[in-house]
């Protein structure tokens, strides 16, 4: 019997890691393309000089995100550390794509409340718990029934980016609705149990720990899909949560019908929340769990709304007496018009 080729041991170690299935076909995605940029050779004969060469004709010649050089970087480091078992060098001259400092987009609370008054259903309830929360749209998507705590008014985020688990707060404003739309996702549940299917993905080993857990109510996700869908990673029939791209869309179009001009997605949402929670007087710290992020620099990008203007400089416009445009003779005719010098 033939070794399994090269993809297939890359898969399959990325799945004794615990990789989500996004990032396996992200990773698998970008070592193809690696091949293909080195004549289809194999990883093994090349090394550090051909990974540089790679990442450098990303940034340059590609033009790539700077977080997707890094996702490219990771994945070929995963391939030789990990199926290769052969480390690279530090690659000294490797061009890196520059992350350019941007400040977040942010909605006014008005802003948030005209794009929710254009939602209802799951999609209101949904976008409004990303807002009230802070979480990232696959947090919102993938929590469970047993980590929504009505009694303490919290809710638990499991394995958030960097594996991590966190707390947030349950609005007051959500509990009713959220427990009414939990009465129909448990008749939707029990309706697929008397149909013979009702399981739920269950992440890492605890399938095999636990058999029926995930056909019990507390695992079920707490936004499920739909319709029930073949599992790629194992071809049993589940119903997988909701679609991210159900919400995204949703958010998109309730901004456009709400008239609000700017570029407007769930994660904004997100950016929205931290802001508000600041100029709400709540400290950073706080903020900074909430959130859930590892170093408290990366929350620090919230800061720029307790300025207000160029960090809080203000402008000797606003600091002039003249309230109104001065009135300039236009030359083309005999009436006197207001002009703005400054336009």
């Amino acid at each position: 019997m033939s070794p399994p080729r090269l993809l297939e041991q890359y898969r399959e170690r990325l799945r004794v890691k615990h990789y989500s299935l996004r990032t396996e076909d992200a990773y698998l995605h970008w070592v193809r393309r690696f091949i293909y940029f080195h004549g289809k050779r194999h990883p093994r004969e090349m090394g550090g000089p051909e990974v540089e060469a790679f990442l450098s004709h990303l940034a340059t010649e590609g033009r790539v995100a700077p977080s997707m050089q890094n996702q490219t970087l990771a994945a070929l480091l995963f391939l030789y550390r990990e199926v290769l078992e052969k480390d690279l060098p530090w690659m000294e001259g490797m061009v890196r794509a520059k992350r350019p400092a941007r400040v977040p987009v942010v909605l006014t609370e008005g802003e948030v409340r005209a794009l929710l008054g254009q939602l209802d259903g799951t999609r209101w309830l949904a976008t409004s718990l990303l807002y009230a929360t802070g979480m990232r749209l696959l947090e919102g998507l993938r929590l469970r029934v047993k980590d929504v705590d009505f009694e303490r008014r919290e809710i638990t985020v499991r394995d958030g980016k960097g594996g991590r688990d966190r707390r947030t707060m349950l609005p007051e404003r959500l509990l009713e609705p959220l427990r009414g739309h939990l009465e129909r996702v448990k008749f939707l549940h029990e309706r697929d149990l008397s149909e013979g299917f009702g399981e739920v993905y269950l992440p890492f080993a605890l399938a095999r720990k636990y058999p029926h857990a995930g056909r019990s109510w507390p695992w079920q996700y707490v936004f499920p899909s739909g319709s029930r869908s073949t599992d790629p990673l194992d071809g049993v029939i589940r119903r997988h949560h909701l679609d991210e791209k159900v919400i995204q869309r949703a958010v998109s179009e309730a901004a456009r019908k709400a008239g609000i001009a700017k570029p407007v997605s769930p994660h904004v949402l997100r950016h929205s929340f931290a802001t508000h929670v600041l100029e709400a007087g709540y400290d950073i710290r706080t903020v900074q769990e909430l959130l859930g992020h590892r170093d408290v620099s990366t929350t620090m990008i919230y800061t720029h709304v307790l300025n207000k203007g160029g960090r809080g400089v203000k402008s000797p416009l606003d600091s002039g007496g003249a309230d109104q445009p001065p009135v300039a003779r236009d030359v083309t005719s005999d009436h006197n018009v207001p002009v703005n010098r400054l336009s």
